[in-house]
């Protein structure tokens, strides 16, 4: 019972951070209470009486102030007349209290970009955007019942995209906040709202409203491109380009990003199957739902495009910066091929209505 345990000593500045540790009130002394927390734990807490504290207090403080100054803290722990309890249930202490610090790489950047999340400024693009959308539906909806389900209504009339009006280049934009039938309102207004206001956290709403712009203007020129005689309606091309807007945001953040793998393959996969499905359905089956998929494509591969372009970067790399200069000069050039398209070959699209 009375042998004493060896025990290897830690360095002085070992010890010395174990004191500034349990310096609670930083006054560079150890009180009784403080010395107790240093002790005790619930690990330990019967291993040690209360009044060994006590003792090694009593024995240690020099000066009588009931504290220990770090010089007595590293002389009691030196004291060879405890080193039973210093040498077996301290240094046990200290190892399962103290973390032991692992290697980091002083560049490590790996979960930044979820720190980056912030609701200041609102994020309230997507909200706003989505109310006028509600609002549009039904003022179609009170002027005429049912005129929502075929497009018939006012609003529809003015804003929807119509092949033989491209002359009213506002229905180029326009026609997103024309939708046909509940469901189809519903189910773009759940999808924006659920992937535009995470990425407005992080590149605040006016990156996140260009990236859908985008993916609407693309929707429509796409549309008129590959399906010249289809009407659109609806926000799917800016609901798309949402999608394909965080990958770009994932391919941009890679090293920034917890576990971007996953994230990367989830977007791709949800991206990829209904866009897949609905070239299927419409070139190889010929099914015909008056669906844009031509929208829905072109408006994700504009969101890839333009959120890499204007998404936050938060740590430039050299490969991204080549990734930069080739997605901006791929959108420029397949949007300015759709733009001369529309102006020069007339004869490809149905005859204008004046």
């Amino acid at each position: 019972m009375g042998e004493n345990i060896e025990f290897p000593l830690k360095s002085k500045e070992y010890y010395k951070s174990i004191f500034n540790k349990y310096d609670r009130d930083r006054d560079g002394l150890i009180g009784v209470r403080e010395l107790t927390d240093l002790i005790e734990s619930r690990e330990y807490e019967e291993d040690i009486p209360k009044h060994c504290v006590k003792k090694i207090l009593t024995m240690h403080d020099r000066n009588d102030d009931r504290k220990l100054d770090f010089e007595e803290f590293y002389e009691m722990i030196h004291n060879p007349n405890l080193s039973y309890i210093f040498g077996h249930y301290v240094q046990r202490y200290i190892n399962w209290v103290v973390p032991k610090r692992h290697y980091t790489r002083p560049d490590a950047t790996d979960g930044i970009y979820e720190e980056e999340y912030s609701c200041y400024p609102p994020a309230v693009g997507m909200i706003i955007l989505s109310l006028i959308e509600i609002i549009f539906f039904c003022v179609d909806e009170a002027t005429e019942y049912d005129s929502t389900k075929y497009a018939s209504g006012p609003c529809a009339t003015i804003f929807i995209y119509e092949p033989s009006r491209r002359r009213e280049v506002w229905r180029y934009i326009t026609y997103m906040f024309v939708h046909v039938g509940v469901f189809h309102l519903v189910i773009n207004l759940f999808v924006q709202i659920l992937l535009g206001i995470p990425l407005e956290m992080v590149h605040k709403w006016w990156r996140v409203l260009i990236v859908y712009l985008a993916g609407v203007v693309a929707g429509s020129l796409g549309t008129s491109i590959m399906d010249p005689t289809v009407k659109l309606a609806g926000a799917s091309g800016g609901v798309y380009s949402l999608v394909t807007a965080h990958i770009a945001s994932i391919i941009m953040n890679w090293k920034e990003m917890s576990f971007p793998i996953a994230q990367f393959l989830i977007f791709v996969l949800l991206a990829a199957s209904d866009i897949g499905t609905s070239i299927y359905n419409r070139y190889v089956l010929d099914i015909n739902e008056h669906i844009g998929y031509a929208a829905h494509f072109a408006g994700a591969l504009a969101g890839l495009l333009v959120g890499i372009n204007v998404l936050r970067n938060l740590k430039v790399t050299r490969t991204e910066r080549i990734i930069w200069w080739i997605s901006i000069l791929t959108y420029g050039v397949l949007m300015g091929t759709c733009i001369i398209w529309n102006l020069a070959w007339k004869s490809y699209f149905p005859k204008e209505k004046y």
